[in-house]
């Protein structure tokens, strides 16, 4: 093995691992040397030991970063920017006199996290909980009377280029219209004005009471994230609590629904979902999904979580392997008061097992010809270390898996052409990108690595032979990430396979744990630095990192790219590119791949499931364009009836081509009939870029000595 695939072993790779395990709201920072600035009673105060920890912090920021940038005035503003919109993003809790006073901080936040004297950014968090309060009891003043229904009036949800109030009379106006938003979503449901007022009651009450009970570790972790996004969206910091959430996650052996989860304006939000988890394999939850209940069981009562701690729904979520849990989820990009979407998910241990690839044969019919596609599900890169580590030579390895895969699928019959899925797939160990690859091109580069001292090298398929030499296609959207994308990549350069679906994630970078442990006792942790420290690029010089890789042959998909990717979020290391390595590649796809498309397109115009997809998709993208929302209730019933009508045609459309029966309502759609369009229309083609490249139905294809021998 390379020296640098060695080195990786230790190091981190899937997306968005970090903070966003466990990220509580949006708060403050802590304190060391004396500052002049004076905390109100009361309010939270940070501890020497966070005094300390914020200068490590700084220095490990500083040190090891790739950009080694370092914390100067300009960088201080940005990161006071950033603590400010982490703590009033919507702009509903501020006003405008209260922003004004605090800039007078935003000059000093490069020196606090230096000296730890964070006073100032605690005495933010604590007006913060102070207007937090305020509304919250406004809010419960406004239950007292049920709203006139009939207005018509609109409600702006989405806020964050908004400017912040004015005055009280501004404030107490946009809270009005929240208030019966939220009341509004649930009589929508049916529910009576008691039954909703008494929901929203308990509600509110649960975000009063969640902002008394804000620790400084709280408080503290969100401030130094708010220096660690500066970097980029990847570094992050980790305290003692989130620490150990992130630690389990990694090790792959607790149990619950395999998804890692964020605090977004008072919604538990869903972050990333973990290769091979009960979520990831039922396909129904999407990055950016918001949870608004959590119900035991198939038929337990749903406890409405909007407003809850964090930490407390996770502990709602995880539980013992083989129950279930069920959720309402609001869509990402939906407003609220949209119909929410039932999910109910087994939990299960996430496990090696469960994150194994998986393999199916499917007969394509072309024209008149019936060719066999294997299809190979890639859900993560992993490595059996433990059983690495005590010598057993048959340790599992995705490569490996993939491998196995391969030769069962050819002991059941020739296969004409390989489909290797990668969607969902957010990557894993690097090493392991090198090794798949390997399976199919016959050595040379797979990817390049740049340091922080700029410093670059590459990382070789050493190994003679392939595993598979016939057709490949390989199967991507935007959640599939860094080592997944430097797969794709290597197989579109090599002009191995083609690449078809979404633009990838556009993670190029790789994050290093750096432990604060050392200088603390183990009740006093100083939890974790996670570093990005270099960046990847593909063997022809061009960067992975924002741009992904793009595929050959597009196919719809519901995850938004304007809201789901390395572009969508805050401070990305830009996009580069360095000299390209020297590698031989197969004759160019170009022509083969224009052809195909071609005929993609023609036929999907008139295939009734791709046909369903994209009409769902648009009604979706419509859904998201509108930031406001009528607070009328018989118009937006109206509206939700017109949608689900809409809805329950396109269904019935693609039922009826499909030979299925009609249904009078949605909620009398089966699960097991949805079909995965994408996937269908992946493997046609597969298929028929086998028929291109001369392939003869049902012709196996062959295993080198060497490749058997490895």
């Amino acid at each position: 093995m390379p020296r640098a695939e060695s080195r990786l072993r230790k190091y981190l790779s899937p997306v968005a691992l970090g903070a966003a395990c466990l990220l509580l709201l949006a708060a403050t920072a802590s304190t060391g040397s004396r500052s002049s600035v004076q905390l109100p009673e009361g309010a939270i105060h940070p501890t020497p030991r966070q005094q300390e920890i914020a200068q490590q912090v700084a220095s490990n920021l500083e040190h090891y970063h790739y950009s080694r940038r370092p914390i100067d005035k300009e960088f201080g503003a940005q990161v006071f920017d950033r603590y400010l919109n982490g703590l009033d993003g919507q702009h509903s809790y501020f006003l405008a006199a209260d922003v004004a006073s605090m800039t007078q901080w935003r000059s000093g936040f490069d020196d606090m996290i230096h000296t730890g004297a964070l006073e100032p950014a605690y005495l933010m968090f604590a007006k913060l909980q102070q207007r937090n309060r305020e509304r919250i009891e406004y809010a419960l003043s406004l239950l007292a009377t049920e709203p006139d229904w009939k207005l018509n009036e609109r409600y702006t949800f989405d806020r964050d280029k908004a400017p912040w109030p004015r005055d009280v009379a501004e404030l107490n106006e946009l809270w009005r219209q929240r208030v019966k938003s939220d009341a509004l979503s649930l009589m929508l449901t049916g529910k009576t004005w008691p039954e909703t007022a008494d929901i929203l009651k308990k509600r509110y009450q649960r975000v009063l009471a969640r902002v008394g009970q804000v620790s400084a570790d709280d408080v503290f972790e969100s401030l130094m994230n708010s220096y660690a996004a500066v970097y980029d969206p990847h570094t992050n910091y980790l305290a003692p609590r989130s620490a150990e959430e992130f630690r389990i996650q990694m090790s792959l052996s607790y149990e619950g629904i395999g998804a890692s989860l964020q605090l977004v304006d008072d919604y538990v939000t869903i972050g990333s979902l973990l290769p091979g988890g009960p979520a990831a394999a039922a396909n129904t939850l999407k990055p950016n999904d918001r949870i608004m209940a959590v119900g035991q069981g198939h038929d337990g009562a749903l406890t409405d979580v909007v407003g809850w701690r964090l930490d407390d729904v996770v502990q709602l979520i995880r539980g013992k392997g083989g129950t279930v849990v069920r959720l309402q989820i609001l869509p990402a990009g939906a407003a609220p008061g949209s119909e929410l979407r039932p999910v109910a998910l087994t939990r299960g241990k996430i496990t090696l097992e469960n994150q194994a690839v998986k393999q199916e044969a499917r007969a394509i019919q072309v024209g008149e010809r019936t060719l066999h596609v294997g299809i190979i599900t890639v859900p993560g890169f992993y490595e059996d270390n433990d059983a690495r580590n005590a010598g057993d030579l048959n340790y599992r390895t995705t490569s490996r898996d993939v491998r196995r895969a391969i030769t069962e699928l050819q002991a059941k019959g020739p296969i004409d052409a390989l489909l290797l899925d990668l969607r969902g797939d957010g990557g894993g160990y690097l090493p392991e990108a090198i090794s798949l690859s390997g399976l199919f091109i016959d050595q040379g580069p797979v990817v390049q690595l740049r340091n922080t001292d700029g410093s670059i090298e590459h990382l070789d398929d050493n190994d003679p032979g392939v595993a598979y030499s016939g057709p490949l296609a390989v199967l991507v959207d935007r959640t599939s990430a860094s080592a997944s994308e430097i797969f794709a990549a290597a197989m579109q350069d090599y002009h191995r396979g083609l690449v078809l679906g979404q633009t990838t994630f556009g993670k190029g970078t790789v994050q290093e744990v750096i432990s604060l442990d050392h200088r603390w006792s183990q009740e006093s942790s100083g939890g974790q630095l996670n570093v990005t420290f270099l960046k990847f690029y593909r063997i022809t010089g061009e960067s992975t990192q924002l741009h992904g890789v793009q595929p050959d042959i597009e196919l719809p998909a519901r995850i938004n790219t304007k809201d789901v990717g390395e572009g969508a979020l805050e401070s990305p290391l830009p996009w580069d590119r360095i000299p390209p390595v020297a590698f031989r590649a197969d004759a160019p796809l170009g022509e083969v791949a224009q052809t195909i498309a071609k005929e993609q397109t023609q036929h999907s115009a008139h295939d009734a499931d791709y046909q369903w997809l994209v009409g769902a998709l648009a009604a979706l993208e419509q859904s998201r364009a509108d930031h406001s929302l009528s607070l009328n209730l018989a118009e937006r019933q109206r509206e939700r009836t017109t949608q689900e009508q809409q809805a329950l045609t396109r269904e019935n459309a693609r039922r009826s081509a499909d030979g299925l029966a009609p249904l009078k309502a949605l909620s009398d759609s089966p699960a097991d009939e949805q079909p995965d369009v994408v996937m269908a229309e992946a493997a046609r083609i597969t298929a028929q870029l086998a028929m291109a490249s001369g392939i003869t139905p049902a012709a196996s294809t062959t295993t080198t000595a060497a490749a058997a021998s490895r």
